[in-house]
């Protein structure tokens, strides 16, 4: 049969299924750890988990994160920075740079600096127009004034090429890499799959790694490539929107959509190339078959993928102790299908899923908080916390 044709079964299958979905490209054994998710003996199950509201708000808030103080500092993706107090009271800051709101683009991801407390600097990456309305995404840091009323000084630390009108496929994801303290962030192959993500040459569909200040570190894996984006730290993406550092052995881990199935949950390594689009699990949305491989020598495998698409956002490692039995499981936030998909991981290994809070609404960011409770995004709601009974 061919893989067309089963991918096809595949999707007929699960619909018959009432929506059972996931589908792992590995199957390893966690016995301990398996077990225990099999008869629920030290996991929270979702009847357990509750929500509140603890900043109402009616667009698209893309990203946030969480100041010293506590507060919340996000992103309307219509180009406004807020920040939240207690009370759930939100407060606009200035001096943000111009986007371009259309599509999947406008400003997208924030980020603290490392050191905040005395740099005060906040990080964006957005949808920078140029002078004929194209765009890509870029990424610039401003200080946050003591007044809290502008972000001063913004400065553009990258500025992507292969600027195009095409309104999708901007990524974008930050992290600190907490092995080596520099900034990684993403950018969706901007809707050019046969040309930008497996070209070295070409901005557009990679994991890129710069320092605090922009400059360009001597150990990333494209240095001493002629003619490379010297940035470059991993290719063959096409649309990554989670990031997310796994908070005990500090690697950096990736979801990215896929076209009509195929979206892909990666632990990114420098160097690497994750294959899109040479190899998928997906087909193009009018069920045609761009590709006949799922393997190729020299690509990566995820290390577990959707059919169908659940269309993965933000993502973030669970820790504290707040969700028993969910230590160091995955949340990605699922925009097609308006919930969480929990992830629970043995190690590096996905030994299961479970689908949080159905129809909760199109969630955009997931972040542990301070308070170690899960904070999420969801469009048209605002920023919700989850409690457990």
């Amino acid at each position: 049969m061919s893989r067309f044709f089963s991918l096809l079964f595949l999707g007929a299958l699960l619909a018959s299924c009432n929506g059972a979905m996931e589908t792992t490209s590995s199957t390893s054994e966690a016995p301990d750890r398996a077990s225990a998710a099999a008869d629920g003996s030290m996991r929270l199950t979702p009847s357990a988990i509750t929500t509140e509201v603890v900043f109402a708000y009616e667009d698209i808030l893309w990203g946030f994160t969480f100041l010293p103080d506590d507060r919340i500092i996000a992103t309307d993706k219509g180009g406004k920075v807020l920040i939240v107090d207690a009370e759930g009271n939100g407060k606009e800051v200035g001096g943000i740079p111009e986007v371009k709101d259309v599509g999947q683009g406008g400003l997208l991801d924030i980020l603290l600096d490392r050191d905040f407390a005395n740099t005060r600097l906040v990080y964006l990456t957005w949808s920078k127009p140029d002078e004929d309305d194209n765009a890509s995404t870029a990424v610039g840091r401003g200080r946050l004034s003591d007044d809290e009323s502008m972000l001063e000084n913004f400065t553009v630390l990258y500025d992507a090429e292969n600027k195009t009108d095409r309104p999708f496929h901007y990524g974008s994801r930050m992290v600190w890499g907490p092995k080596d303290g520099h900034l990684y962030f993403t950018i969706g192959d901007r809707g050019n799959r046969d040309v930008n993500p497996q070209d070295s040459t070409r901005d557009a569909g990679k994991v890129y790694r710069i320092a605090a200040d922009g400059s360009i570190p001597d150990d990333n894996p494209f240095v001493e490539y002629e003619n490379a984006n010297k940035a470059i730290y991993s290719y063959g993406h096409r649309n990554p929107q989670g990031l997310a550092v796994h908070p005990e052995t500090g690697e950096i881990w990736e979801t990215e959509h896929g076209p009509r199935g195929g979206d892909e949950l990666n632990r990114i390594e420098a160097g690497k190339n994750y294959g899109w689009p040479v190899i998928s699990y997906g087909i193009n949305y009018n069920g045609t078959q761009f590709t006949q491989e799922v393997a190729k020598k020299g690509m990566e495998q995820p290390v577990h993928y959707w059919v169908p698409s659940i269309a993965p956002s933000g993502t973030a490692f669970i820790s504290g102790d707040r969700y028993p039995g969910w230590e160091g499981d995955l949340l990605v936030g699922s925009l097609k299908f308006m919930r969480l998909q929990h992830v629970m991981m043995d190690g590096d290994k996905v030994i299961g899923e479970q689908r949080l809070l159905n129809n909760f609404g199109r969630v955009r960011d997931v972040r542990m908080g301070p308070d170690d409770y899960i904070y999420v995004s969801v469009e048209g709601e605002g920023i919700v916390r989850l409690e457990v009974e």
